[in-house]
């Protein structure tokens, strides 16, 4: 089997509940484990774009010491000098018209249910129903920020395996081969002599 050298960190890895649990039970302690760890692993290198850092930062109860961070390198990816095939561009911009398409005919059905403002626990319902589904087809399954695209170029510009446990980067990732770890195969490898 090749040995894993470089690895591009997602957020979801330490704060998704099912994932941070093979690390902590808490998103500070899933980290923190994760990079106790690390520190003993000299062949491995985890790398997070700035974005995704300040990202995880945000989940964390208390700040890490910067020793323990420091573990983790803050690259940010060269997105002027990263070149992508055009066919996965393509791919995104039709999948991103599709989705739309998806949700609009989503809220559509909710209009024809005939809401009219009211305060009851029925309409709430609706409401909360049509938010979920909504949002279930513009972004399951897809790359929807900043962060999950700075994740995706950085693997791809350090041919560097990407740990996430979010399926739309997985799925993004693969079309331009980018290999992807769940929690549970990158607690494997860390477990590695």
């Amino acid at each position: 089997m090749k040995r894993i050298t470089k690895i591009v960190l997602d957020t979801s890895i330490f704060v998704n509940p099912d994932s941070r649990y093979f690390f902590g039970k808490k998103p500070h302690d899933a980290l923190s484990n994760f990079l106790d760890t690390l520190e003993e692993k000299k062949h491995l290198t985890c790398y997070i774009p700035p974005s995704v850092y300040e990202e995880l930062m945000k989940f964390m109860e208390k700040p890490l010491s910067p020793k323990k961070t420091i573990l983790i390198n803050k690259k940010g990816p060269a997105s002027y000098q990263t070149a992508i095939p055009s066919l996965f561009l393509y791919e995104f911009i039709e999948e991103m018209r599709l989705r739309t398409n998806k949700g609009l005919r989503i809220a559509e059905k909710y209009a024809r249910k005939g809401l009219v403002p009211s305060k009851d626990k029925h309409h709430d319902s609706i409401i909360k129903t049509l938010r979920d589904e909504y949002r279930t087809a513009l972004r399951e399954g897809i790359i929807d920020s900043k962060e999950d695209f700075d994740l995706i170029l950085l693997a791809y510009e350090l041919g560097a395996y990407l740990a996430t446990s979010d399926n739309g980067l997985i799925k993004w990732a693969q079309k331009l081969g980018i290999s992807c770890l769940n929690a549970e195969e990158l607690k494997e490898i860390l477990n590695q002599p």
